[in-house]
């Protein structure tokens, strides 16, 4: 997938090649519609200031808008996690992380900032000392060899819920229960 960029200053263009279609696994769109199945994420970083980062996701194209600047796409059924954090003199003002499921154009979605037309709405929590759970947790299902992104939504949403009711579960509970349901996904 390659980035075009116009010179009029419209928006970039995403130009997949149909073998590139056939390898990642995307079925085949018709002509003039190359993005329009993609979910665009655009991260931004300004060290110190304001950072967007993926922590987890495996992106089916990336396209660099400028230094501080990207746009990371992902097929529907993806799922992805995005970390926000700005701050200013006097502190942190945002702190917050979603692991978000891309969607197809059809499917009911969550306005979420900075994602294109948006995604389902997983798990959000705000506050550093929440996200620091979660990424943690990220870390432990990682640990034990367990790719995040083929933990099943409804594993997130159960997180989601513990995290929210503050009786998150002790992190070898949670990683064994997903980690089965994981391995029943990958079986299937």
């Amino acid at each position: 997938m390659t980035c075009e960029r116009p010179v009029d200053g419209r928006p970039p263009v995403f130009r997949t090649a149909p073998a590139q279609d056939h390898e990642l696994g995307i079925p085949s769109r018709p002509p003039g519609s190359e993005s329009a199945d993609l979910c665009q994420v655009e991260l931004y970083w300004n060290h110190g200031a304001c950072e967007h980062w993926l922590r987890f996701g495996k992106p089916v194209a990336t396209c660099i808008n400028a230094q501080r600047r990207r746009v990371e796409c992902y097929a529907p059924g993806q799922t992805f996690a995005v970390v926000r954090w700005a701050s200013h003199h006097q502190g942190t003002v945002l702190s917050r992380i979603d692991v978000l499921q891309a969607v197809g154009p059809r499917d009911a979605f969550t306005d979420v900032p900075d994602i294109s037309p948006g995604a389902k709405l997983l798990l959000s929590v705000r506050s550093w000392r929440k996200v620091r759970r979660v990424l943690a947790l990220i870390d432990a299902i990682e640990e034990l060899g367990i790719d995040p992104c083929a933990i099943p939504a409804a594993c997130w949403r159960d997180i989601h819920f513990r995290l929210s009711e503050a009786m998150l579960a002790h992190r070898r509970n949670i990683g064994i229960g997903h980690a089965s349901l994981a391995q029943k996904t990958r079986a299937s």
